[in-house]
């Protein structure tokens, strides 16, 4: 369904720091700058993209919104969320750990990162 995330950014060296340590625990290669300053990630099918806001405005969470990333395991959304604290993220809600809910068991994180962004990894558990 979706073509790809893209994220707004103020110090956009911060994000890719924060990024290529998150991403790069779940299995993603370090980002990629294009000619334009945007940092870009491609793994697993899917494409994220940072970089600041076009406009010239500041770049500011979505209030509401949330971007997943998919894990192999529950030991690398742990893995992720220890990269995320380590590189300027911030923990939020819930420790990592197993929710119950209308998709069967999963195994979560959340982080807020350097810009503010919500963002969760998951990995399916098991039924």
């Amino acid at each position: 369904m979706f073509s790809h995330v893209m994220l707004g950014a103020n110090d956009v060296d911060a994000s890719k720091g924060f990024y290529d340590a998150t991403l790069g625990a779940i299995g993603a290669a370090p980002g990629r700058v294009d000619a334009k300053g945007r940092v870009l990630y491609a793994h697993g099918g899917g494409l994220l993209m940072l970089g600041k806001p076009i406009d010239g405005e500041p770049a500011c969470h979505a209030n509401g919104g949330t971007v997943g990333f998919l894990a192999d395991s529950s030991e690398a959304v742990d893995a992720w969320h220890a990269a995320g604290l380590a590189h300027g993220g911030t923990a939020i809600e819930d420790p990592p750990g197993v929710r119950a809910g209308s998709f069967g068991p999963l195994y979560l994180a959340y982080l807020r990162d350097p810009a503010g962004n919500k963002l969760c990894a998951i990995h399916r558990l098991p039924a």
